[in-house]
Order: C-alpha cells, then sequence, then structure tokens
C-alpha cells in the first residue's frame, strides 16, 4: 500500500484556462500528502482549453504522469490517471475543488474501486523576485600596474594550432572558410550576415541569431570584431550603419537614450528598448581597432570619436527616469511586449518540448507588465565596485562574469577618455579578482550573474545563479588578457581547473550547463562551449588537457543550421585566438 500511496502523488492537481464559468488555475502548482509520516511533495503542470484539462506531474520516479479524462466544471475539476509502477498498472481518480481565490485546491483522490484514497492541497506556485540584495563595499583588490609581459609588450602572440603542428596555410584556410560560410554562405542554413540595402551611410547590414528570429548587439558587436580583426572593412561598416541606424536610441524620452537596444527584429522594429552592456563593451573595442587600422572617416565613421563617446557614456550616462512604453525614435509608435512568445525555431521547439510533457506553453513566467511602467537607468557601470552591469537600470543590479574583459579595459585605461582611464585600469584588476573568486573552485565554472560584493546571486528557484550560456565566455575573456598581458598567474590556475573538469566530463560530450559544483543542467554539447575551452589553451599549463581542447576545436567543422548564430561566432573568434590571428590594433 505504501508503494500505492506514492504512485497516487503522480496524479495531477488539475486547472484549466477559464472557460465559461471555469476556474482559472492554469500554470503550476505544488502540493504534498502524508503518508505514514512521509511528506510527499509533487509539481504539478496544467494546460486547459476550454473546460478540458490536460497535464503532468513530477515528482516521483515515475514522472512525469500525464492526466487522464480531465475536466474542468466552475470550480470543480476531475480527472484521472494510470501508472505503471513495478510492472502493475494503477488508475487513481481526482476530485478537486478550486478555491475562491483561486490560489489552492483541495483534492479527494484515490483507487478507481475506492480501496484507498486520501486528501492532498495544492498551492499556485507564482515567480516572486527575490529580496534585494546590499552590496559589501569593494574589499582590497590586488593591482597590476605597468604593461605586463603579454602580447601588447611583446607583439608576439602565441600560435596554439602551429604549436599542434599545423602549417599557417592551414591555419588561413580554416579561418577564411568559416568567415565565408558563417557572412556569405547559404542564407538558409550557414550564413548569420545579411545585407539589407544602403541608406545615406552606405550598405546596411545584420547578424542575426538565426534560432531566435533577431539581432541583437551581441553578436552586431561580436561580427564588428570579427570584421576588424580579419580586414573587412565592408562588412564592419554596414553592420555599425545598421546599428545605428535601427538599434541606437535617439528618443530623448527613453531613459536608455544614447545606448543601442539589446535586441531587434531583423526588419528594424524593437523586441526591446534597452541595452545590454556586452554589446557596447565590443562596439567600443572594435571602433578602436578600426580606428588604428584604417584610419577615421567622417560621421559614424569616424571610428575613434565614435568609441570615446560610447565608452563615455558607459560611465557617464546621465540617471535618467520616464514612464513607458517607450520607443526606439522619437517617430515609432510606441513599443509593448506581446502577450506571447516571439515566433522563432527556439519557441517552436520549446512549445513542442512543452506541449509532449503536459506542461503549460506560454510557460507562467511569459507575463510582461502590459501598463505604462516606470524605469530609471542610469551608467553601465557600478562606480563603487569598479564593475560592468548586467543592464543598467536602478536601483541595485548585479554583474555578469561574462560581460567582464579585462583585457579591453586595459587598452581603454590607454586610449579612452583621459578621465576615465583610471577607472577601467582598476576595473580590469577588479575583474582579474572576480574570476578568481566567483568560479567553482573544483570546476572552474562562473556563474551567469553575481552580486557586485561576489556574493552569490539568488536565481527564481531560491537557488545560486548556474553556469549557462553567457558563462562559456568567462574562459576565453580571462585567458585573452593573460595572452595579452600576462599579469596575473590565477589565471592559469582557473584555466587548468576548467580544462580539467570538462575533459573529465568527456571531451567530446560534456553538457552546456551546469551547477557552480558540477551538476549537469542540460543534455547538449555545445560546439561554442568547447571553442572557448579551447581559447583556455592560452594561459592553460601545457598538456593533454589544453591540447585536447586545441584538437577538438581545429578537428571541429563550421557550425551550421538552427544553432549557427552564437556556436559560430565563438568558433570563429576563438579560431582566430587559438592562431594568433585576434591581435591588438
Amino acid at each position: 500500500m505504501k508503494r500505492l500511496l506514492q504512485m497516487a502523488g503522480l496524479l495531477v492537481l488539475a486547472s484549466a484556462l477559464p472557460a465559461a464559468g471555469a476556474a482559472d488555475v492554469s500554470g503550476n502548482w505544488r502540493g504534498s500528502f502524508d503518508f505514514e509520516g512521509t511528506s510527499v511533495q509533487l509539481t504539478f503542470h496544467f494546460v486547459a482549453e476550454g473546460n478540458t484539462l490536460t497535464g503532468s506531474v513530477e515528482g516521483l520516479p515515475t514522472t512525469p504522469a500525464e492526466i487522464h479524462d480531465g475536466k474542468i466544471d466552475g470550480s470543480n475539476i476531475t480527472f484521472s490517471l494510470t501508472t505503471d509502477y513495478q510492472g502493475t498498472q494503477y488508475k487513481l481518480v481526482y476530485n478537486g475543488t478550486v478555491s475562491a481565490d483561486g490560489e489552492s485546491i483541495g483534492f479527494t483522490f484515490g483507487t478507481e474501486a475506492g480501496d484507498w484514497s486520501a486528501e492532498l492541497s495544492a498551492t499556485r506556485m507564482r515567480f516572486q523576485m527575490p529580496p534585494p540584495h546590499v552590496n559589501a563595499p569593494l574589499g582590497d583588490v590586488k593591482r597590476y600596474p605597468g604593461d605586463g609581459d603579454g602580447a601588447f609588450k611583446t607583439e608576439k602572440y602565441r600560435d596554439l594550432f602551429a604549436e599542434a603542428g599545423h602549417t599557417p596555410e592551414e591555419e588561413k584556410a580554416k579561418i577564411d572558410k568559416a568567415f565565408q560560410q558563417l557572412f556569405h554562405g547559404d542564407g538558409q542554413e550557414e550564413r548569420i550576415y545579411f545585407e539589407t540595402g544602403a541608406n545615406e551611410n552606405g550598405p546596411l547590414a545584420y547578424i542575426t541569431d538565426w534560432a531566435n528570429n533577431d539581432a541583437r548587439t551581441e553578436g552586431m558587436s561580436y561580427g564588428m570584431m570579427i570584421a576588424v580583426e580579419l580586414n573587412k572593412k565592408r562588412e564592419f561598416d554596414a553592420i555599425w550603419n545598421w546599428a545605428n541606424t535601427y538599434m541606437l536610441i535617439t528618443d530623448p524620452k527613453n531613459p536608455s537614450v544614447g545606448y543601442f537596444a539589446w535586441s531587434m527584429n531583423t526588419d528594424g522594429t524593437p523586441r526591446s528598448t534597452g541595452p545590454a552592456p556586452d554589446g557596447e563593451s565590443y562596439f567600443v573595442m572594435s571602433l578602436y581597432f578600426a580606428a588604428h587600422r584604417w584610419g577615421n572617416g567622417k560621421g559614424i565613421y569616424d571610428y575613434q570619436a565614435e568609441a570615446d563617446k560610447l565608452l563615455h557614456l558607459m560611465r557617464h550616462h546621465p540617471v535618467l527616469t520616464a514612464e513607458g512604453p517607450f520607443r526606439i525614435h522619437p517617430d515609432d509608435p510606441p513599443f509593448a511586449m506581446p502577450d506571447h512568445p516571439w515566433p522563432s525555431p527556439n519557441n517552436r521547439r520549446m512549445e513542442a518540448e512543452a506541449k509532449a510533457s503536459g506542461r503549460p506553453w506560454p510557460p507562467p513566467y511569459f507575463r510582461f507588465p502590459r501598463g505604462p511602467q516606470k524605469e530609471t537607468i542610469g551608467p553601465m557601470v557600478d562606480e563603487d565596485h569598479f564593475m560592468i552591469k548586467f543592464v543598467p537600470n536602478l536601483p541595485g543590479g548585479a554583474t555578469d562574469p561574462s560581460y567582464h574583459l579585462p583585457a579591453f579595459y586595459e587598452l581603454w585605461s590607454r586610449w579612452g577618455p583621459e578621465e576615465d582611464r583610471a577607472f577601467w585600469a582598476k576595473a580590469a584588476d577588479v575583474s582579474r579578482d572576480l574570476f578568481a573568486k566567483v568560479t567553482g573552485p573544483e570546476t572552474g565554472l562562473t556563474p551567469d550573474q553575481t552580486n557586485f560584493d561576489l556574493s552569490p546571486m539568488m536565481g527564481w528557484d531560491g537557488k545560486p545563479m548556474a553556469f549557462g550560456y553567457d558563462s562559456w565566455r568567462s574562459v576565453s575573456n580571462w585567458s585573452v588578457d593573460y595572452s595579452w598581458w600576462y599579469k596575473d598567474p590565477d589565471e592559469k590556475v582557473l584555466s587548468d581547473r576548467i580544462q580539467k573538469f570538462l575533459v573529465g566530463q568527456g571531451i567530446d560530450k560534456f553538457d552546456d550547463r551546469y551547477t557552480l559544483d558540477g551538476q549537469p543542467l542540460s543534455q547538449r554539447h555545445s560546439p561554442g562551449m568547447v571553442a572557448t575551452g579551447a581559447v583556455g589553451s592560452l594561459a592553460a599549463t601545457d598538456g593533454p588537457n589544453a591540447k585536447a581542447f586545441v584538437d577538438a576545436l581545429w578537428n571541429m567543422p563550421v557550425p551550421n543550421g538552427e544553432q549557427r548564430y552564437y556556436d559560430g561566432l565563438l568558433y570563429l573568434m576563438s579560431m582566430m585566438h587559438a592562431s594568433g590571428e585576434f591581435r591588438i590594433y
């Protein structure tokens, strides 16, 4: 009977979208029942169409279990579930009543034959913001003055592929192929660069995240960096022109004015009206390199002036508060997020997965504010902690370790606006300190976000932020810093640590998301994560782990298909870093 009672928990606490008189109980619920002193906790997923209820439940070894014969009649719901446990099938029947406030459901449930029954109460699961974190002051940070002993000083860049026995001609052929495929290959399966005509400033082009069907400042700025490094001025100028034409926020009533909207539809209409600082950071660095490599032109092609202006704004943007909805340009219609996910291959895939597992779609957290909302925007840095912010919204905030680019900050402390140079010099050292302190001590993995005082940031689930897609870039960031500046010996330790962990997971099969202590959170093996791990070999100790990553990158095909955007850009930039062709100009 104990096993039977455990299996009873597999029955779903049903809820539904409101039909005529039907209770609005669509979404996720959690409840538990007591069995001989043991609390059995279950998580329930409900989908309702009209008076019909479907869904599933998680929490026991045989989950998810699917709802059958689900019906909604006003505040009453009924359904059954048949489950197989150790070769025996049980059909359990649930009868529930939704509370008047719609926040709980009381169930009586049991076997169809009536020889066992129990009661269970479930409450609606709602996402809640964690309480605001009060950051401790910045502690002592080791300083690394001077030019270091890396490529900035020596003008010699390490070539990991040559060390592995490959010729310059082979390296050039691989990089040329990757650029040709990603920028000028087949439009359906290969490229991410698309030209869209011209305006008074010349050709226009965007870089698209194909799987999400948008253009992002992340990818636009990466595309510009690749173009300047490979001496592709037409592509560089066309991307910068598109960014200025469509992404640059010029409406003075938008508190993000002067920044670039981080996500846009490929027709130039917005998906956002605010920025993400990783895009601005790569815009600035690529513009400085363009000024030094090609010289300055006029207007938006005065690269030095554009870099100085944007870098100054990143630290000195005025604190502005306004009530939305906002516009990108003064003559645009006001923008409001849709009440459904944007159409894209990724969202179609997630919708199919949700329906197959009985989870609701859209997910419950996809509910954006529809009415007027006040927003306060300020600088992209936290002045007290010398750190780049995840977003420039105020009050509060956090930082994303993968946004930290100490190799770039060193250059900004030499080339940027005079009044900001000391700030960026210290920011470089703060970033090095951050990498050493937020990585998993056994894994070398960084969280997607952390507080400014380097204490763990809690996610929606109340757990510390994990190693996610943004985090793939961290190992590349500190390893390029080690290669260009050769200042912080801890960066070698970090590269050794993450490569050892990932090789231990399997160089050809490690997952692309983990908890910081190394518990897998996905089942996908990502080319982009392998590529950035190979850049780690610029800092890692020479040995089998470093070699395994370099060989894996060398043997990797150029990413194509739906996921070619992030994987492809990281692949190409990693190929350039590993070959010594990603240089300071």
